[in-house]
C-alpha cells in the first residue's frame, strides 16, 4: 500500500491484523492534517496525538533498533533499516489508553513496509477518563493448546475460572492480562480460535509473549535467517500479537515484554536473548527514571534454582546488570512448574505454574501446583500478589498430604506450597498444639507421580514435611506468606 496521506489508526490496525476491521466506537479516528517532509536517510515518520488531534510530545517511539521521542507537535523520525525492522511502536504514556482489538493490545505498534521509501505511521491515543495507579495484572503461562480438546480444557476450565473470578473480586480497576508464552503447542492455526476464548474472560487488555512453541517449525527466527524477505519463525505469531519485543506504561509501572528464544527451525533453540535485543532494553529503559517498578515478561524463566537451573536464559547476568537501579518483577513460565526466586533485593523473578500444567495430562503441573494463574494487585508501586487454582476457591494455595499418601516421605504428614519463598513461615499444629516449623525438603510431588504414572524426576524446592506421633488424630498445616496472610488446612488421620 503507497501511503499518499496521513494514516487512520484504523488502516495500521488492518495492515496488523490482515483483514478489514470495521469500527463502530470512534475510537480510530483521523490524524490532523500535519505536514511532515522527508529527511535525508529518515525512513521511518510519524506524529503522535490524542483523540482530539492534539500532539503529543516525549512519547517514546522505537522500531526494534533506534529510539527516539516525538517533539512537541508530536512528531517523530526515524533511521530505519526496512530490511531489519518489522514494526514501529511506542511506549504508550501511563494517561492514555492501550487500544486493543477482542481485548488483545494492538494500538501501540504499526507493521512496515520494505516497498515504502518512507514509511509514514501515525497513532492516535485516547485520553483514559479516569487516571489511577491502581489495576490488576493477570499472568498466565503455557496455555500451550494442541488440538480442540485442549482449547475446550481452556475454555471451560482457565477461562471460566478467570471470568469466574473477576466476578466476585473485580473493582472499578481495570484488568489487564499477560500471557507468557507457548500459547499454542506448534500449531499455529489454532491462534485464531484461542483469541476467540479470550473474549470470553472479562480481561480488558492482553499482552503476548513469545514462547518456543508459538514459531513456525519450518523457519529460522527472523534474527537467524539470511533471506529477510523469506520465511521466518515469529511471522504467524506477529501477524497475530504484534512485535516480539515493546514496551508500554501502565500507573507507574513500566511493563517490558521481551522474547528470550533464539530459535532454529525443527524445534531447536536455546533459551537467550540477541545482542541486539539486550541493546534493544538498555536503550528502553534509558527512558524510565531509575528507581521505578519494571515488569518484564519473558518465556523462559532466568534464575531457577531447581533442576540445576535447566530451562534458565542463558545470558542472565547481562539481564541483571541491565536491570540494576530499578524494582523489577520478572514473570516468565516455560518449564511447567512453580518457582519463586529472590534474585536481589529489587528483582524478583515469579516462574509460575503453567495454564495447562503438565501439558493438560490432568490438573497439576510437574511440581504439584495446581493449574493456574497468577493474579498481581497493584498499588502505585505497591506490588502483592497470590496464585488462583483453576476450579479451587482463592484460599487454596497449598496440598496437604496425609502421613503415608506421599509415598518417598512414609509416616510424614506433606505440605506442597507452591507460591514459596523466602519470607514464608510454615508452621503445623499437632491435636491443636503448636509443635514448630516444617521441615522443607527436595522431592518429586506425589501428585504428579500419580497422574504421570511413574516418577520422572523433577525435585521441587516447595516441600515441607513433619512427622506426628503415633496417636495424634489431626494435624494442622499453617501457611502465612510475605503479605502476611495466613491459609489453614487440617487433616484428620
Amino acid at each position: 500500500m503507497k501511503h499518499t496521506v496521513l494514516l487512520l489508526l484504523l488502516s495500521i490496525f488492518t495492515l496488523a491484523c490482515g483483514g478489514k476491521h470495521e469500527r463502530t466506537d470512534n475510537r480510530y479516528v483521523k490524524v490532523a492534517t500535519v505536514r511532515i517532509p522527508d529527511r535525508e536517510r529518515f525512513t521511518v515518520k510519524g506524529v503522535v496525538v490524542d483523540s482530539k488531534n492534539n500532539p503529543i510530545g516525549s512519547v517514546v517511539v522505537n522500531d526494534g533498533f533506534n529510539f527516539t521521542q516525538t517533539d512537541n507537535n508530536g512528531i517523530y523520525y526515524l533511521k530505519t533499516n526496512l530490511s531489519e525492522s518489522r514494526f514501529v511502536s511506542i511506549s504508550v504514556p501511563p494517561a492514555y489508553e492501550i487500544e486493543t482489538d477482542s481485548f488483545i493490545a494492538t494500538g501501540f505498534y504499526a507493521p512496515l513496509s520494505r516497498q515504502e521509501k518512507i514509511n509514514r505511521r501515525d497513532f492516535v491515543l485516547r485520553k483514559k477518563e479516569k487516571q489511577s495507579d491502581q489495576f490488576m495484572y493477570i499472568v498466565l503461562s503455557d496455555p500451550q493448546v494442541r488440538n480442540e480438546t485442549h482449547l475446550q480444557r481452556f475454555r471451560n476450565e482457565s477461562a471460566a475460572d478467570i471470568r469466574e473470578t473477576l466476578k466476585r473480586i473485580r473493582t472499578s480497576s481495570p484488568v489487564y492480562a499477560a500471557v507468557v508464552g507457548d500459547i499454542v503447542f506448534d500449531m499455529m492455526d489454532l491462534f485464531d480460535p484461542y483469541k476467540n476464548i479470550l473474549k470470553e474472560t472479562g480481561v480488558d487488555c492482553y499482552f503476548h509473549t513469545i514462547g518456543n512453541h508459538d514459531f513456525n517449525l519450518a523457519c529460522n527466527a527472523f534474527s537467524n535467517t539470511e533471506d529477510k524477505a523469506a520465511c521466518y519463525g515469529e511471522q504467524i505469531y506477529e501477524s497475530h500479537f504484534g512485535p516480539t519485543d515493546y514496551s508500554v506504561n501502565i500507573g507507574k509501572i513500566h511493563i517490558v515484554t521481551l522474547k528470550n528464544i533464539d530459535y532454529f527451525k525443527d524445534k531447536k533453540y536455546t533459551e537467550r536473548f540477541t545482542e541486539d535485543q539486550l541493546k534493544w532494553l538498555i536503550k528502553d529503559l534509558s527512558y524510565v527514571l531509575p528507581g521505578s517498578t519494571v515488569f518484564i515478561n519473558l518465556h523462559a524463566p532466568t534464575s531457577n534454582q531447581s533442576d540445576n537451573g535447566e530451562g534458565n536464559t542463558r545470558n542472565r547476568l547481562e539481564l541483571m546488570e541491565i536491570l540494576k537501579g530499578y524494582k523489577v518483577h520478572i514473570f516468565a513460565g516455560h518449564t511447567h512448574f512453580f518457582e519463586n526466586y529472590e534474585v536481589t533485593p529489587d528483582i524478583y523473578e515469579h516462574n509460575i505454574g503453567a495454564v495447562c500444567g503438565a501439558w493438560w495430562a490432568g490438573n497439576v503441573n510437574r511440581c504439584g501446583a495446581p493449574n493456574g494463574y497468577l493474579i498481581v494487585n497493584v498499588n502505585g508501586e505497591n506490588i502483592s500478589w497470590q496464585y488462583k487454582a483453576t476450579g479451587k476457591d482463592s484460599d487454596y494455595q497449598f496440598r496437604v498430604y496425609k502421613p503415608d499418601e506421599f509415598i518417598s516421605q512414609a509416616g510424614y504428614v506433606v505440605a506442597n506450597v507452591w507460591d514459596w519463598d523466602m519470607t514464608y513461615q510454615v508452621k503445623w499444629y499437632e491435636d491443636g498444639i503448636l509443635k514448630g516449623e516444617m521441615e522443607q525438603f527436595a522431592d518429586e510431588d506425589q501428585d504428579y507421580i500419580t497422574m504421570h504414572g511413574k516418577a520422572a524426576g523433577y525435585k521441587t524446592l516447595h516441600l515441607f514435611r513433619a512427622k506426628p506421633a503415633e496417636n495424634t488424630k489431626q494435624v494442622t498445616v499453617e501457611v502465612c506468606n510475605r503479605f502476611e496472610q495466613t491459609f489453614k488446612q487440617t487433616v484428620v488421620l
